[in-house]
């Protein structure tokens, strides 16, 4: 695990959706808040280590601390689930076999978005090529542009939001064949 993916986690700030220094907002409801912590609860019974967050913020309102798990294990239930809110789970591999990380990733029902942190381009474009994620991070996280679609694959979401993708959502296409 990289030192500087703990610290920046612990920096997020976590406040008024609207005000644009914010990290992560409120969850839109307690049923949501509660998940989580139940999910954080259910990896840490699972054997995952918990390095910071995993609890809701000492405020008013629904706010939830930013969370990283290390020593996640593929059967665990906070790596096959989503959970929809700022809980990062990080999965070690041993060797170069690139592709035995992807089919473990690959190997949910999900797919909204996913990270990959490496110094070797290649292989990041090799990776972003075949996770089947709707959006791949490389060397961040969760930065997006209104410009840039948005949306999961498979179970995480049909269509995307933003973008050009997103007005597609208004078309119709239509082929007509005529013989006369």
């Amino acid at each position: 695990m990289c030192f500087s993916q703990v610290e920046e986690v612990k920096k997020m700030k976590v406040g008024d959706p609207l005000d644009r220094s914010t990290d992560h907002g409120p969850q839109n409801h307690k049923a949501h808040l509660d998940k989580l912590v139940d999910f954080c609860q259910t990896g840490i019974k699972e054997g995952a280590t918990l390095i910071c967050g995993g609890k809701q913020v000492q405020r008013p309102g629904f706010f939830f601390e930013p969370t990283l798990f290390t020593d996640v294990q593929d059967h665990m239930f906070i790596a096959k689930e989503e959970s929809f809110g700022p809980i990062m789970i990080i999965s070690s591999f041993k060797g170069g076999d690139v592709d035995d990380v992807l089919r473990r990733a690959n190997d949910t029902e999900f797919g909204l978005a996913s990270g990959v942190f490496t110094r070797d381009i290649s292989k990041a474009l090799y990776v972003s090529e075949k996770l089947n994620a709707g959006t791949v991070f490389v060397n961040t996280y969760n930065k997006t542009d209104v410009a840039s679609p948005f949306g999961g694959f498979k179970q995480s979401g049909f269509g995307k939001d933003l973008g050009q993708d997103a007005l597609n959502e208004y078309l119709r296409t239509k082929a007509v064949t005529i013989e006369y």
